[in-house]
C-alpha cells in the first residue's frame, strides 16, 4: 500500500514580525544579504523564526519537517554565498518572478562548509521527535547553472565541484527522513542533449551521501522525455518532483507512462505562487486522478507537495497551504 506523506521542501516567508527586525540588522538594501558571519542579534532574530516555523508544520500535522530556510535569501544559491571560496557579484533575477539572488562566483575550491547542518541541527532540537526531519538542498544542476564558475575551468568539471561540495555538505546533516533537492533549472534551462548525464551524475552524487529518501524537485513545468527517462535511471532519486500546477500535466503523465518512474512519486499539488488556497478534496482528487494514469500496481510513496517554494506567499497563505496538504493525506487515508 502506497504511503502518502504530506510535507513541504521548505523556504518560507519571513513572518511579519520578523522583516522590519531583520531588515533594520541586514541593512535595506539589495546588496545587504546574509554572508554567514551574522550577528548575534540576527542569529537570535532567525532562532525565533526558525521555532515559529517548525511550529506552523507541527501544528498542521505534516509527516515530513524542514527548517524552513529563514536565512536563505534565495532558495537555490545560498549554500555558496555563505562560502569563503565565494565571491558575490550582482544581483540577478531569479527564474520567472520578481525575486533576485547574488551571483554566486566560485573563485578557489569548495570544501567543507557545515552552514547548512548547522540549521538543521537546531531545528532538530525544536522538533523533539514530533516529526521527522526533511532536510533541503539546491540540486547541483541548478546550482552549478545559476553560479559563475572562475576556478573550475570547465562545465562538467563544475557541475562534478558543486554535486561534491554538496555530498559533503549532506554527510554533516543529522538524522532525516527525507532529502529535497531542488532542481528548477532541469525545466528551465535543461542540458543540452548528450549532456543528461553530467547532470544525472551529479544528483547521484548528492543522493549518494545520504540514506535517506531523495527527493528530486522540479518545478515551472514539464521535464523534457529524454531527460526525464535519464533522471528515472540515473539520478539515483527515490522520487521525482513532477508539478502538476504549472505547464501541461498531459506531459508529466505521458513521461511517466512511456518511461516509467521511480520507486516513489513527489506530486506538486498545491500552487506556491498563488494566495489562492486549494481545498484538500480538491488536492487528494489530483493524487488519485494521477496515480490511475499511470502503469504502476502502487508506489512505495506518494508525497504531497507544492509545486514550488512556499516564500513567495503572505505567511497566512503559506500556513493555510501547510494545512491543506496535511488534511489531503489524511482524506487519502
Amino acid at each position: 500500500m502506497t504511503e502518502r506523506v504530506a510535507a513541504t521542501p521548505g523556504l518560507y516567508p519571513l513572518p511579519d514580525w520578523a522583516k522590519e527586525t531583520l531588515s533594520d540588522l541586514k541593512g535595506h538594501q539589495k546588496g545587504d544579504l546574509l554572508s554567514g558571519d551574522e550577528s548575534e542579534a540576527i542569529v537570535e532574530e532567525y532562532a525565533e523564526v526558525r521555532a515559529e516555523y517548525v511550529d506552523d508544520q507541527l501544528d498542521a500535522g505534516l509527516d515530513r519537517v524542514v527548517e524552513g530556510q529563514g536565512r536563505w535569501d534565495d532558495m537555490i544559491a545560498h549554500p555558496l554565498t555563505v562560502h569563503d571560496s565565494v565571491e558575490t557579484g550582482g544581483i540577478v533575477r531569479y527564474y520567472d518572478n520578481n525575486n533576485f539572488y547574488r551571483d554566486p562566483r566560485v573563485v578557489d575550491d569548495l570544501d567543507f562548509s557545515g552552514d547548512v547542518a548547522r540549521e538543521l541541527e537546531r531545528a532538530t532540537d525544536l522538533i523533539d521527535g514530533g516529526a521527522p526531519l526533511a532536510a533541503t538542498l539546491p540540486g547541483p544542476y541548478s546550482l552549478a547553472a545559476l553560479a559563475t564558475d572562475e576556478h573550475y575551468g570547465d562545465e562538467a568539471a563544475f557541475q562534478a565541484a558543486i554535486a561534491d561540495f554538496l555530498a559533503g555538505e549532506v554527510e554533516a546533516f543529522p538524522a532525516h527522513e527525507t532529502l529535497f533537492l531542488l532542481e528548477p533549472s532541469l525545466v528551465t534551462n535543461p542540458p543540452a542533449e548528450g549532456e543528461e548525464s553530467t547532470a544525472t551524475d551529479a544528483i547521484a552524487t548528492v543522493a549518494d551521501a545520504t540514506d535517506a529518501d531523495v527527493v528530486v524537485q522540479t518545478s515551472y513545468g514539464a521535464l523534457g522525455e529524454k531527460l526525464y527517462a535519464h533522471l528515472v535511471d540515473e539520478a539515483g532519486a527515490d522520487a521525482l518532483g513532477l508539478d502538476l500546477v504549472a505547464g501541461d500535466r498531459d506531459e508529466t503523465v505521458y513521461n511517466v507512462q512511456e518511461f516509467g518512474a521511480t520507486d516513489s512519486l513527489a506530486l506538486g499539488l498545491v500552487d506556491g505562487q498563488n494566495t489562492l488556497v486549494e481545498e484538500p478534496e480538491t488536492v487528494a482528487e489530483r493524487v488519485e486522478w494521477f496515480e490511475s494514469q499511470v502503469p504502476a500496481e502502487g508506489f512505495d510513496t506518494t508525497y504531497l507537495l507544492p509545486n514550488t517554494e512556499l516564500f513567495y506567499l503572505p505567511a497566512n497563505k503559506y500556513r493555510a497551504k501547510l494545512n491543506t496538504l496535511a488534511a489531503a493525506a489524511e482524506v487519502l487515508d
